[in-house]
């Protein structure tokens, strides 16, 4: 009888362990894929830079703010966000986006003209506020001054997320 039992217990006991040894390998693995890929650096990453090229690029990114000292405003004064939100009723995705002057200097910035690709969509989007004019641009607000602090926002629906980015802006 003793003999019966360790047959049965030696294939359960190996089966578990097996089980635990694939669990804690697939866990750890699934640790490196939730993680978003980051295109910045990590504060690992920072922290074993050495101080001479941390001050190199202190010393390059004040050399381009005093550049901008005479200019009101450039296309780095536009942010644009895009994000997922709830698929149409048929399935296809849909994407929010939003389009933010945040000119420190108070400007109004219009012709705002964004790099789109073949850009369409499934939702009708109001040609005022969004539009593609041919291959790669895409005009914003009609081509009208978006106030400092001002927002304009959209939905479109596609089966992908179209790249979208700022190609080019008026100043005043």
């Amino acid at each position: 009888m003793r003999t019966l039992s360790k047959r049965r217990v030696v294939p359960v006991l190996v089966a578990a362990a097996f089980l635990a040894v694939f669990l804690l390998a697939f866990s750890s693995g699934m640790q490196h894929y939730e993680r978003p890929m980051q295109l910045t650096p990590t504060a690992n990453e920072r922290s074993r830079r050495s101080l001479s090229s941390v001050g190199r690029k202190l010393l390059d990114h004040a050399a381009e703010e005093t550049n901008r000292i005479g200019e009101r405003c450039s296309k780095d004064d536009i942010r644009l966000y895009q994000g997922a939100t709830t698929p149409l009723p048929n399935g296809i995705p849909t994407y929010t986006v939003e389009i933010l002057n945040v000119c420190v200097s108070g400007c109004a910035i219009s012709g705002i003209h964004l790099s789109c690709g073949w850009f369409s969509s499934a939702r009708m989007i109001n040609p005022t506020i969004f539009k593609r004019l041919r291959y790669n641009d895409c005009l914003v607000n009609d081509g009208k001054a978006l106030s400092n602090g001002g927002s304009i926002s959209f939905q479109y629906a596609n089966t992908f997320r179209y790249p979208l980015s700022v190609s080019s802006v008026t100043c005043y």
